[in-house]
């Protein structure tokens, strides 16, 4: 009778130990439209350590940075279809398919960074990610996107009237194209990966952004004025499928429940340490950085949330966020 040497039973055993733990192993596909160099990426790098750790290795997450995977539209796309596991979206991307979202929005509807995070943190922002779950999106978090200002090629921006006639580049969402326009200014919907190439070539006049995103993405290098008038408050939002989540158990939509938590707090961490060497670096680099003064701004976009407060749904998150205390 043929008999297997004790050496040979011994790697055979680790290699069927080994396929057995590939298998219970389960993968979670990221993609998301920024670099790896953002906080929001490396946010979610600590995501799927803690994922990983908390759950004792059944799970094992996967990220495609830099649009790899496309679009923040198309990425939103591919989770409602259950071709990608997780993404990371701008609410202004996100507004276009879940409409109460379109709140986040509205122009200077917040007081300040910690009216900011009571509101997400609290009650409205739990209610405004179980809205997404009706149109196959799972709302995990909140990571912070700080504030977005105007930043130009030629002329700064000293007050609201300075944007008029300008083409300027914003996200694919109807309340930044109306923000823009409240200004004067003639909104141009552009992917952020061509963002760039349309800036270098004349065909848009600036575009708006928080100081990280300004900064990693070299528009700087284009434009070298950048106005700090911080006409909104666009927070990033983590979402899963419906489709992975409904097929998890409640232990391990605990895990990533958790784990989502945790890199919520160190995203936020990190994104306020490069925020701050973000203005840094393009003041190094020889961008104008001015402060306006705001109420000029407040005022001319006044219309904007008057206009979106006619829809009931809106209205009722406006008074909740403004009556947040």
């Amino acid at each position: 009778m043929f008999k297997l040497k004790p050496l040979i039973v011994f790697v055979l055993l680790l290699s069927f130990i080994s396929c057995d733990q590939i298998k219970s192993t389960r993968i979670i596909r990221l993609g998301h439209g920024l670099n790896t160099g953002h906080s929001v990426h490396q946010g979610m790098v600590f995501f799927g350590e803690k994922l990983k750790e908390i759950s004792g290795g059944k799970f094992k997450v996967q990220i495609y940075p830099s649009q790899q995977l496309g679009t923040e539209r198309q990425c939103l796309e591919l989770l409602q279809i259950g071709s990608l596991d997780m993404t990371k979206v701008s609410a202004g991307v996100l507004e276009n398919f879940s409409p109460s979202i379109k709140v986040f929005g509205l122009p200077y509807l917040f007081k300040d960074k910690d009216h900011v995070f009571r509101v997400l943190d609290g009650p409205i922002g739990e209610e405004l990610l179980n809205g997404t779950e009706k149109y196959w999106l799972k709302g995990l978090g909140y990571y912070d996107s700080g504030s977005r200002s105007f930043y130009t090629i030629d002329k700064p921006i000293e007050n609201p009237n300075d944007l008029e006639g300008l083409k300027i580049r914003v996200m694919e969402s109807q309340t930044a194209i109306d923000m823009v326009k409240s200004f004067g200014g003639s909104p141009t919907p552009i992917s952020w990966g061509e963002l760039y190439t349309a800036l270098q070539q004349g065909v848009v006049d600036g575009a708006e952004n928080n100081p990280p995103s300004f900064y990693l993405s070299r528009h700087y290098e284009v434009c070298k004025y950048y106005i700090i008038d911080e006409h909104t408050v666009l927070p990033d939002v983590v979402l899963m499928s419906t489709h992975l989540w409904n097929d998890l158990s409640n232990q391990e939509q605990e895990w990533i429940q958790k784990a989502m938590d945790l890199s919520v707090v160190e995203q936020r961490r990190l994104w306020l340490k490069s925020e701050l060497e973000s203005l840094e670096a393009v003041k190094a680099a020889g961008v104008q950085v001015s402060y306006p003064d705001k109420s000029n701004f407040a005022e001319m976009s006044s219309s904007v949330a008057e206009q979106y407060a006619k829809d009931p749904l809106i209205k009722s998150f406006i008074d909740k966020i403004k009556n947040t205390q």
